[in-house]
């Protein structure tokens, strides 16, 4: 069994998944959860009946789940060694932020709060990952997010990257051989009709992106 599939099984992956999926609706349908994960729902329902007993997550039947106050700690613990992890692998290492969630994936289980603390200390406590997603704080707390939603310029409008998700190595890849990383600035073009894919002018090129990947970048307006 590989670790990538090791670390879909873990407490802790369900925690931060169960929280991420969460950030949009209040409950999770255990059904979104085993396919956020890529596990069967008979998996997925063994492991919560255990983090319920845990008192991890509370479970409300035909409507889903919902992670408790001590749940949620945990959760955003493993984000913080996660995002943590990440900024460490490309500012010290130099790999390419768009290469680096994967194996933060398997890095975010293999280390304790001592060693966390000393990570962020060592990297001067940075607010964001690379992927400008923010680090929670070592309380437990997560800053609120900035900026808008590329989808929500229109034709003309000049904006700066500032955050990139989710992060699927697959988006992170498509996006970055299309200039699109953060701080990039950028202008819409054009958008095609019925709310189709967008046009960016990208420095001296244009490139052009569907919907659903326009859907994953934040923006914030610059004055143009």
């Amino acid at each position: 069994m590989s670790v990538k599939t090791r670390s879909k099984e873990s407490p802790e992956m369900y925690l931060k998944s169960i929280y991420q999926l969460g950030e949009t609706d209040d409950l999770v349908a255990i059904s979104a959860l085993a396919a956020h994960l890529s596990i069967s729902p008979v998996s997925a329902t063994e492991m919560i009946h255990r983090m319920v007993s845990r008192k991890l997550v509370q479970h409300i039947p035909y409507k889903g789940i919902r992670l408790t106050e001590k749940g949620r700690k945990q959760a955003l613990a493993v984000i913080r060694r996660h995002r943590l992890w990440e900024r460490f692998l490309t500012d010290r290492l130099g790999l390419p932020w768009e290469r680096v969630h994967d194996v933060a994936c398997q890095l975010e289980h293999a280390a304790g709060p001592e060693v966390t603390e000393a990570l962020a200390a060592d990297l001067g406590y940075p607010r964001k990952c690379p992927h400008g997603n923010p680090i929670p704080t070592a309380e437990g707390e997560m800053p609120d997010p900035e900026g808008i939603n590329l989808l929500e310029l229109t034709p003309g409008e000049m904006a700066r990257v500032e955050v990139i998700q989710p992060e699927d190595t697959e988006i992170l890849e498509h996006l970055s051989s299309r200039g699109l990383a953060l701080g990039v600035e950028l202008q819409v073009i054009e958008i095609a009709p019925f709310d189709g894919p967008r046009t960016l002018s990208i420095g001296d090129r244009k490139v052009v992106i569907g919907k659903e990947m326009a859907s994953c970048i934040t923006v914030q307006p610059v004055s143009i």
